[in-house]
């Protein structure tokens, strides 16, 4: 998954590893990103890494695909 921005996504996990090892979970994005959460509710992504307030559910992206919410990945609830 390190191919750099011309590399793939990956699965979930995947990508929030990545992002937490780089440092970037907690860094605020660009442009905010309207989630529709896999339980049904939807929320405001501000960051790299967020979690549904709702359920739980961890989401990712990088900043190389943080430029639509197509690229975001569930990785989990509480992950």
């Amino acid at each position: 998954m390190s191919e750099g921005c011309a590399g793939s996504l990956g699965k979930g996990k995947e990508v929030i590893d990545l992002v937490r090892s780089k440092g970037f979970s907690d860094k605020v994005m660009d442009e905010p990103m309207e989630i529709s959460c896999e339980c049904g509710e939807s929320f405001e992504m501000k960051t790299f890494e967020a979690k549904c307030p709702n359920c739980g559910m961890v989401y990712g992206v990088t900043p190389c695909h943080a430029d639509s919410v197509d690229n975001v990945r569930a990785a989990g609830k509480d992950y």
